[in-house]
Formats: C-alpha cells, sequence, structure tokens
C-alpha cells in the first residue's frame, strides 16, 4: 500500500518530511475492519503534530484523523459499504488516514449517509466533532436560546452555525474584517464584525438585553473579554483553542453570573468515542439539514502532493483541504 509516514518532528513545515512508502496493506486483529480510503482531511492538527506540538504523537507513524471509504475487510455484511469516521487517536498515537489502508476497530466505524458524497465525506470529521461536543457540554439541545460564535468562518465555526440553527438556536456569528458569515445555516444568522463594532453591545441588542447562553470561543484568548460580557446569567464558554495561554480573569463576575467554562481536546477522544458523535450527526446529514463543506478541486491533493496541503493548512487556508489516498 502507499502511505505517508512521518518518522520525527520538524520545527518548521518546509522542513517537514513527508515520506511516501509502499508496504503491504495492514493485518487485521480481532474486531477490527480494514478501510480503503477514499478521502481524507488535513487538519490543522496533523501539521501540529507533524511540527512537535502534539507531546501525545508517537513516531513512527502515518498521520491523518479523518476518513472517508469502503470496508474491504472484516464482517461479511460490512464489506464494499462506504463509511466514514474520525478519531483523536488516529494520525497521532496509532497509523492514521493518510494512506491508502486503514485499520479500525468495528467498534468505530459507521456506514456513511448516501446524501453526503465520498469526497467530501473525509472533511466532516474533526470540525464537526468539535462543534458537536462543545455544544453538547453546553446542553445546546436543552432549552437553550441563542449561541454566540467567536471566529465564525473557520470550519469549527461554521460546524457550529449548522448544529445551533439546526437545533433552533439563534446564531450570532463574529467574524472580522468585513467578510459576511461564509457557511450554510438552517437561518438568518446575525453577523458582527469584531474589526468595527463592540461584540457584547451588538450582541446585548441582539438578545433584548440578556446576552447568549452559549458562547463557543473558537479563537481564545483574542475573544476571551468579549465572550465574557456577551454572557447571560448562568451561561456557559466553551473554549476550543486559544494564543496566549494567561488571561484577565473576573471571579466576581464570573460567580455572580453563575457562568461555566467548559474546555474541549478532541484529541481525547479516539475513534470509537468520536463514532458515536457521527451517530448523532448522521440523521441531519441524511436530511440535508446539515451539509458537508464545499470541497474545491485546487485544495484536493494526491499522496505524492502531501507537502503542498501540509503547507496550505499550515499557511492559513481557509478551505478544506483533501487527500485522495
Amino acid at each position: 500500500m502507499k502511505a505517508l509516514k512521518l518518522y520525527q518532528a520538524v520545527d518548521a513545515v518546509d522542513a517537514l518530511q513527508l515520506e511516501l512508502t509502499e508496504s503491504a496493506p495492514p493485518a487485521l486483529g480481532a474486531g477490527q475492519m480494514l478501510i480503503e480510503v477514499h478521502s481524507a482531511a488535513v487538519n490543522p492538527s496533523d501539521v501540529k503534530a507533524a511540527l512537535g506540538l502534539m507531546p501525545q504523537a508517537v513516531w513512527p507513524r502515518v498521520p491523518g484523523r479523518d476518513y472517508a471509504g469502503t470496508v474491504l475487510e472484516g464482517p461479511t455484511a460490512w464489506l464494499g459499504k462506504e463509511v466514514w469516521g474520525s478519531g483523536g487517536e488516529l494520525g497521532i498515537r496509532r497509523d492514521g488516514s493518510h494512506g491508502r489502508y486503514l485499520v479500525v476497530d468495528a467498534a468505530g466505524v459507521r456506514e456513511k449517509p448516501a446524501a453526503v458524497p465520498l469526497l467530501a465525506a473525509g472533511g466532516i470529521g474533526v470540525p464537526f466533532v468539535t462543534a458537536y461536543e462543545g455544544l453538547s457540554r453546553a446542553r445546546f439541545t436543552e432549552g437553550k436560546k441563542s449561541v454566540l460564535v467567536l471566529g465564525a468562518n473557520g470550519k469549527v465555526g461554521q460546524a457550529a452555525i449548522q448544529l445551533a440553527t439546526a437545533q433552533g438556536l439563534q446564531a450570532i456569528a463574529v467574524t472580522r474584517n468585513g467578510e459576511p458569515y461564509q457557511g450554510h445555516a438552517n437561518a438568518a444568522v446575525e453577523t458582527i464584525d469584531a474589526s468595527t463594532t463592540p461584540v457584547a453591545e451588538r450582541v446585548r441588542e441582539c438578545t433584548d438585553g440578556r446576552g447568549v447562553d452559549i458562547v463557543l470561543n473558537t479563537v481564545g484568548s483574542p475573544y476571551f473579554e468579549a465572550g465574557n460580557a456577551s454572557m447571560a446569567k448562568g451561561a456557559t464558554q466553551v473554549f476550543i483553542s486559544t494564543l496566549a495561554r494567561s488571561v484577565p480573569f473576573d471571579i466576581f463576575t464570573f460567580y455572580r453570573g453563575q457562568h461555566t467554562y467548559v474546555g474541549i481536546d478532541t484529541l481525547a477522544l479516539d475513534h470509537v468515542e468520536c463514532a458515536s458523535i457521527f451517530d448523532a450527526l448522521a440523521d441531519g446529514f441524511a436530511g440535508e439539514v446539515l451539509r458537508p463543506f464545499p470541497v474545491k478541486p485546487e485544495f484536493v491533493y494526491t499522496l505524492a502532493q502531501a507537502h503542498h496541503a501540509y503547507r496550505e493548512v499550515a499557511a492559513g487556508a481557509r478551505e478544506r483541504v483533501l487527500l485522495t489516498p
């Protein structure tokens, strides 16, 4: 089989050695399936792991957390089925999806909804898993009214707005430089340009002075203060990333507001745990209430072109970058 192989961390993307190796398909253990990978996203975490920024990473390994493909070996009823998945350990602590074949536990395999094209299915994993885990920890299905998404045009932000509006929540998107919200939504989305408009002031105007029930902060420290000031009483702020590690924290406002902070690290969710999130997403994608990210041909690469794909992601590509093993 052909697969990318990483042998050691490097300190710059230009020094990255993505060796294209050739070997026999991996052998199956008990309760495992062999997937032929048709599509696999390149995520920022894949690049960070290659740069030595993920202490969980083991060496050598095949990178790649997300996949879509067909079952080649496993239980007879699964043979030939189109499947999709993701895992925090895939491509980090065990061989992942940036190769022609992937071995996963049968308990972590889920059939892909027919409405989702196989190519696009490989780009759903990490953003939707992260958004769903964050919103779930904030109990978004339990009578919440509104969500503020900070960094809304990132892929996690777009997934969160899809999920929130599908649930009937009012969604407020924060972007920069006047750009509109660029993703799919199931209702109108109020967009705030953080470069020209005081975020919390506008949030209060949009919520009759109440503030939002959930703040999904995909950026971290740059939006920490605005997120706090936008929270309703009893609200939750969810963090998935940050630039600075330390921020000023007003304990009085925190406890008087009865606020909750939640941290999300999807590297801690293995592919079996992620499969339960795909179960929760499946009906939405089958009914096209949830939609995959658009795939642009110029952001689809073969394994032999993988160094270009990794550089695109490292440079902050706004489009979903995919490999087609």
